[in-house]
């Protein structure tokens, strides 16, 4: 089966390339020497990638599932350069494909248990989808909402009706005779003693009717933790058979199962990952690995944390821990920081088209280092420029915990007491505002609440509008369907203003300077995409449907400007739009 592929495949050229800038690095500590290894993801292997990525898109067999793949720039022992491919677990249910890096050897040992737990893992999928659909629920919720407004009704009127009866005792008791006087309290307190019969009968009534639908939405609840407790269970069986039979071979020539590797137990799709494979076949057919880079395609990921055409680098959970021992053996390689040279203008003509097709974005893309740029500091605050596919804060899962806020807890000596005022979208860059005091960090979320705050972004949209500048006012609502996306909601949405204007027209693009007037979840992607507002989609935006194919989304918190707590004088914050 062939695997190595020549470059003209995905950037149309014939010949070696010797040097690129790095954008990231792939590293680890060497078990042996403690040394730290390193492999770069390179300006050029992401152009190998995009070409990779067009392929795909051309493809329909690979649009049905979202997953990463990878490519890896490596040297043949005649100095001639090669590429390989590989993705994430299966492909269409196949892991062995024609033209791609096989699996790590091992799965073939485990392939009919793996077949038939897969098989139990769907029938319990298909069981808990029905379960999580009862209808029940809904008409249990439908129920609950109609005796609730029912009893408050009643409760209105048997306020109404009490009060009208104390006015009467005190009439009566100034008017009547003792015998008249003593009928007609006793008729007052039948009246309430039949409106409490009245408010039992009702709640009797409700539940009688809810009761059994409570009953079975209990069952229906335990039999969902039911099953969810057996695809655990089921998971990590398999993953025990997998990773005890997985071998990982490095560059040392030493080989390690994935239980020698990770003993303390490793998640589910550890040794599936395309780095793993990649390095694995590297090293066992004597290839020199050059560069890497990996990328999500297709259908967002389940936790709605990839997207579409961004390149990722190593799982925290899966791939980092494997890293050091799969770079092993590996020599120094010296990567010059500085833009991409070559000797060939057969090259250079398909770089130029490629940035020209917005492939790229400029001639370098801008690498995202451990430090984070400083744009204002004093003993209560700190403001950054974050740049484009870092999380302002950490995520909930392993791999999504580096961000702003915890690299600068890591590098500062006060860290820990640093708290972020409020968030940007990971795609998107610019100032960032971070508390270095709980009493700062109150005062300044309440300027944000209040809307005190004074915000320019800067965007670049795919397409042209038909108005220079305006106001949208589209309230916005979360998608319960097709989450983490916002849509315009007319009937649950919040208030949500901005306003616009047209900066210049480039080309087919149209470069906009945005002024929220309200800080909503993608306020300024929606108000651009939807059609009731811009109906242009900001570059790069893909999880609002923007096809052009970009190393990010254009768009820059440009200006930030807020009445500072304790010096009370106000602060206008710029950061340099980098596109």
């Amino acid at each position: 089966m062939v695997v190595l592929h020549a470059l003209s495949d995905f950037i149309n050229s014939d010949f070696a390339v010797s040097d690129s800038s790095c954008n990231y690095y792939y590293e680890g500590r060497c078990p042996q020497s403690g040394g730290r290894l390193k492999l770069p993801r390179t300006s050029i292997s992401e152009a190998i990638a995009q070409g990779l990525m067009q392929h795909i898109s051309n493809n329909d067999c690979y649009s049905r599932e979202g997953k990463m793949y990878g490519i890896l720039l490596v040297e043949l022992p005649n100095g001639e350069q090669r590429i390989l491919k590989a993705f994430s677990g299966l492909l269409n249910g196949c892991s062995v494909v024609e033209g791609w890096v096989p699996p790590i050897p091992g799965r073939d040992e485990v392939a009919l248990e793996e077949a038939r737990t897969l098989a139990q893992l769907d029938a319990i999928k298909q069981e808990l989808l029905t379960l999580k659909q009862l209808t029940e629920r809904q008409q249990y919720q439908t129920l609950v909402d109609e005796f609730e407004q029912q009893l408050q009704a009643m409760s209105d009127r048997h306020r109404h009706c009490k009060h009208q009866r104390q006015k009467k005792r005190q009439q009566v008791c100034n008017t009547l005779t003792p015998e008249a006087l003593t009928i007609a309290l006793e008729q007052l307190d039948e009246e309430s003693r039949q409106q409490g019969i009245e408010r039992r009968q009702l709640k009797r009534q409700q539940n009688a009717v809810l009761q059994p639908l409570q009953q079975l939405i209990a069952a229906t609840d335990a039999r969902i933790s039911e099953l969810k407790q057996q695809r655990k269970t089921l998971s990590r069986q398999l993953q025990a058979q997998m990773h005890t039979s997985y071998s990982l071979t490095n560059f040392s020539g030493r080989s390690q199962s994935l239980q020698q590797l990770m003993p303390g137990g490793s998640p589910t799709g550890t040794g599936d990952c395309c780095a793993p494979k990649l390095l694995h076949y590297a090293a066992t057919h004597n290839l020199k690995p050059l560069a890497m880079a990996e990328f999500w395609w297709g259908a967002s990921s389940v936790n709605q944390d990839k997207i579409q055409g961004e390149f990722y680098g190593a799982c925290a959970e899966r791939c980092q821990p494997l890293m050091g021992f799969l770079l092993s053996g590996l020599k120094p390689i010296s990567i010059p920081n500085r833009d991409f040279h070559t000797t060939s203008p057969l090259l250079l003509n398909r770089l130029t088209h490629l940035r020209k097709s917005n492939v790229f974005d400029s001639p370098a893309f801008s690498p995202i280092k451990g430090e984070i740029p400083i744009l204002y500091e004093d003993e209560w605050l700190i403001a950054v420029n974050k740049p484009a596919g870092l999380l302002s804060v950490p995520g909930r899962y392993r791999d999504r915990q580096d961000s702003v806020l915890s690299r600068l807890r890591h590098l500062r000596a006060d860290g820990m007491a640093l708290a972020s005022v409020h968030r940007l979208d990971q795609e998107t860059s610019g100032i960032l505002l971070l508390a270095r005091d709980r009493q700062t960090h109150r005062q300044l979320s309440q300027q944000f609440q209040q809307r005190q705050i004074h915000k320019v972004y800067e965007a670049i949209l795919s397409g042209a509008v038909t108005v220079d500048q305006g106001v949208i006012d589209l309230p916005l609502w979360g998608d319960p369907e097709n989450r983490p996306n916002q849509k315009v909601d007319w009937q649950h949405g919040k208030p949500s203003l901005t306003h616009f204007q047209v900066m210049a027209t480039e080309g087919d693009y149209t470069r906009v300077e945005f002024t929220p007037l309200t800080g909503r979840t993608h306020q300024l992607r929606v108000h651009a995409a939807d059609t009731q507002g811009l109906g242009v989609t900001i570059l790069g935006d893909r999880l609002y449907g923007c096809c052009a194919v970009t190393s990010r989304l254009h768009l820059h918190a440009r200006e930030l400007s807020f009445e500072h707590p304790q010096l009370e004088k106000t602060l206008h914050l710029q950061a340099i739009t980098p596109f």
